[in-house]
């Protein structure tokens, strides 16, 4: 891998990159379609990442069909398709991570803390590993997003990091690899997430500033839904992930929704001014 992106870079190739878990969906189609506007190499990697799973989640669980995701990405253009064995990334006695100090600290870094610190660690890798120019990741996961950014901009990766608005299936809900899990019942109850979102955009577009308010409303919405526990509801600073008790200039509502047994995520920008966050840059 290495030597092919060496030998393209050479050439004067911008070398496109879409790390996944694999699994694809639209949502990863779609980013395997950006980066294809955006290098004249496009490289898909496919790694179920052990280091960001926590002893009781779903690590064995996740859902895999290897077959198919390489007929997917080959079908949009992808040149290369990346799939190391898990011993090629994590060889014995590896004992090396890449941790953040600030960003962790909220959201999703909350309820999983050692899922950041695997994702930063693996991605440090792949960068090593295919040298890209340019990285796209999906903004659903919005924290590793922003955490991306930082260790990028921290460590001085040559690196454009793009963040691609996250895709909706016709009713709304977030495409997920994890979606596999709902049943049609809490399929249906997941709506939940999208319809908060949604209502916290319209208080706020009503003059609504007060984000105590705001997530009253959003939790009542989500627990009139069975089999919903609610992990975070969050009102923050789309930069640092810091809590805004006043929503007074862009703010990020990101939750965490428990449906069933299945753990789902979703945010949106909350911005009476309309304005948008930044989908491209080294930091």
């Amino acid at each position: 891998m290495q030597k092919h992106s060496e030998h393209r870079r050479s050439l004067g190739k911008t070398v496109a990159f879409v790390p996944t878990m694999g699994f694809l969906h639209e949502g990863h189609l779609s980013l395997i379609r950006e980066g294809r506007q955006l290098g004249d190499d496009l490289i898909v990697s496919i790694f179920v990442n052990p280091t960001q799973f926590a002893p009781e989640e779903d690590f064995e669980a996740y859902p895999r069909d290897l077959d198919r995701d390489l007929k997917l990405a080959k079908k949009e253009g992808a040149n290369v398709i990346f799939t190391p064995d898990e011993k090629e990334l994590y060889s014995e006695g590896f004992q090396t991570c890449v941790h953040l100090e600030k960003l962790p600290n909220h959201l999703c870094g909350i309820s999983r803390p050692i899922f950041l610190k695997g994702v930063a660690t693996v991605v440090t890798k792949l960068f090593n590993i295919v040298k890209p120019h340019v990285a796209i990741f999906g903004q659903k996961d919005y924290q590793q997003l922003i955490v991306i950014r930082r260790m990028v901009q921290d460590l001085n990766f040559d690196i454009e990091i793009v963040g691609f608005p996250p895709v909706r299936e016709p009713d709304g809900l977030a495409m997920s690899s994890r979606n596999s899990y709902l049943t049609p019942e809490q399929r249906i109850n997941a709506l939940c997430l999208y319809k908060s979102l949604i209502k916290a955009k319209t208080l706020v577009e009503n003059g609504v500033n007060d984000a105590v308010k705001i997530i009253g409303e959003v939790s009542e919405l989500i627990r009139s839904h069975q089999e919903t526990a609610i992990d975070y509801i969050a009102i923050c600073d789309p930069e640092t992930l810091v809590d805004m008790p006043i929503i007074d200039r862009p703010a990020l509502m990101a939750l965490a929704v428990v449906v069933g047994k299945t753990r789902l995520i979703d945010n949106i920008l909350l911005n009476r001014d309309s304005q948008r966050l930044p989908r491209r840059g080294l930091g």
